[in-house]
């Protein structure tokens, strides 16, 4: 817009000179300056015309850490290059998707991939993409847009548990390990020749007319109860930015511990209180698992309801046989209270507490920032081990995570014997 100022204000200059002194070489500036600036406007207002583009994305739910991929393709039908094309999708990706500029000749067409990293979770719009063209003058400029936007959802990352184990539960009929057994249960675990005395209602009609012989099904009993998870999403008890935030380590372990839980055929619900109230109702299987990892990729450390709350109105709705697994970054011994009646309940607990203290003190040297007092230190350290030593009274298990270690090394089941060294 200045430069194009520029240009009249000179033409102005040179138009008012011409006629006033009469000059031809005036004359002849002011022919040029008109001829300059009709052939950028021809240039420019039909730059975009007799052009075919499109472009697609690889994939619309991702995890973090993926790749997005999206392919361009342009177009030209008519006669006469295109000199300059920019060609960009505008986005709210962490990371945008880079554009390019490109010139096609008569004719042509040009193909090319983006690629980018997918490096935070959330909802992420990717609007229409654009292309824009204008004259070497920067006077007129020319856009279009082309096709529709589209919602990508990347997920947390999700990461392996191999040595944890989830509590197995307390009721009878239910077993923390796979077991076969003659009784029909809903859990079918492979099919076998039929054997006489089976039971006609075993027989897998599709398995048999594919096989050319019976086929029964198996059965496994039931492996566990229900898990009700608890996630903390008050914002005055989250500390770090960005990967070394308590979000989202807290969120990762949520995510986490629901994928191995579902593995394991339990039913999972969730319970989490941000700027909204969120309940997903104890279900399994695939479907379950789109649900969590959709609202883990939604919420933020923006609640007020204090966690010893969320748990006085969750947990009165657990009943015997159930495991709870509580997500925290709070060191205030508060929210210890309403679990203690879990054990007598024959309720289970697990508790994850993201280290506040290692998640401040690892976003502090990444920003270049000063360190923590070590009197600041020493207080969040008494403060952790004070809400440990609080859990360990009522035999409620915990477990500290602190940023750039994986999930699978310090959720880790410990054993009996390690277990009575540790009291």
């Amino acid at each position: 817009m200045i430069r194009r100022l520029e240009f009249f204000v000179i033409g102005a200059i040179l138009l008012i000179g011409a006629f006033s002194t009469g000059a031809d070489f005036v004359f002849f500036l002011v022919y040029l300056g008109i001829l300059v600036i009709g052939g950028a406007y021809i240039l420019t207002r039909f730059g975009l015309s007799d052009l075919e583009a499109g472009y697609s994305l690889d994939k619309l739910h991702a995890q973090v850490g993926d790749v997005l991929s999206a392919t361009y393709t342009v177009r030209n039908t008519s006669r006469l290059p295109k000199l300059w094309l920019e060609v960009h999708n505008p986005s709210t990706l962490s990371i945008a998707l880079p554009g390019r500029a490109i010139a096609l000749g008569p004719r042509s067409e040009r193909s090319w991939i983006a690629r980018v990293p997918l490096a935070r979770r959330g909802h992420f719009r990717i609007d229409s993409m654009v292309i824009r063209t204008g004259d070497p003058f920067g006077l007129f400029e020319s856009s279009a847009t082309v096709g529709s936007g589209a919602t990508l959802i990347v997920y947390p990352a999700v990461e392996a548990l191999p040595r944890w184990k989830l509590p197995p539960a307390m009721v009878e009929g239910t077993n923390a390990n796979p077991e076969r057994t003659i009784q029909t249960t809903p859990l079918v675990s492979s099919i076998r020749p039929y054997a006489p005395g089976d039971a006609f209602n075993r027989i897998h009609w599709k398995s048999s007319a594919r096989q050319q012989e019976l086929q029964v099904k198996e059965f496994e009993l039931e492996q566990t109860a229900d898990v009700w998870m608890f996630l903390d999403l008050d914002r005055t008890v989250h500390t770090g930015s960005f990967d070394d935030a308590t979000i989202e380590t807290v969120v990762r372990a949520c995510a986490s511990i629901s994928a191995r839980a579902l593995l394991e055929n339990r039913a999972v619900g969730l319970a989490a209180v941000g700027a909204r109230r969120a309940v997903l109702p104890v279900d399994r299987g695939g479907r379950q698992h789109q649900k969590v990892m959709q609202l883990m990729a939604a919420v933020q450390a923006d609640g007020t309801v204090a966690l010893s709350e969320l748990l006085v109105e969750g947990i009165s709705h657990l009943r015997r046989g159930m495991t709870a697994i509580v997500i925290t970054p709070s060191l205030d011994r508060g929210w210890v209270r309403p679990l203690t009646s879990l054990r007598t309940r024959g309720v289970a607990c697990t508790v994850v507490i993201a280290d506040p203290l290692a998640h401040l003190e690892r976003s502090l040297e990444a920003a270049g920032e000063r360190p923590l007092a070590a009197t600041a230190r020493e207080e969040y350290a008494r403060s952790l081990r004070a809400v440990r030593h609080a859990l360990a009274e009522y035999e409620l298990h915990s477990h500290v995570v602190v940023p750039g270690i994986p999930l699978g090394d310090q959720i880790v089941t410990v054993g009996p014997r390690a277990t009575a060294a540790a009291r």
